[in-house]
């Protein structure tokens, strides 16, 4: 089954991740959409072929939910800033293993 679709959104969403490095509203802003739209294509992913995604949707999702709860919970700036690269890094990674399943499944 071909997933071009998906892939090419999430393709898209990594290409955008990687241009943010530096914690701010507006970076805030592009990660956090990032997340929702990353967490929309993989539950549609699980749906297709729960045998295939259930694992991306169930791990790498809850990396990535972890990762903005630390960046919420964040006190100084400079644990901020960390733990924004924690959840950015955790978004990329979710992204990359979501694209690379859609790749093997052909």
């Amino acid at each position: 089954m071909g997933y071009a679709k998906e892939r090419g959104k999430l393709e898209q969403l990594a290409t955008k991740m990687k241009t943010i490095n530096t914690y701010d509203e507006k970076n805030l802003v592009i990660l956090v959409d990032g997340h929702e739209k990353y967490s929309h294509t993989v539950r549609i992913l699980k749906n297709k072929e729960p045998k295939t995604f259930e694992e991306l949707y169930k791990v790498e999702l809850q990396n990535v939910k972890d990762g903005r709860k630390a960046l919420k919970e964040s006190e100084t700036d400079e644990l901020r800033q960390n733990n924004f690269l924690v959840y950015k890094n955790a978004l990329l990674t979710a992204l990359e293993k979501t694209i690379q399943a859609t790749l093997d499944s052909l």
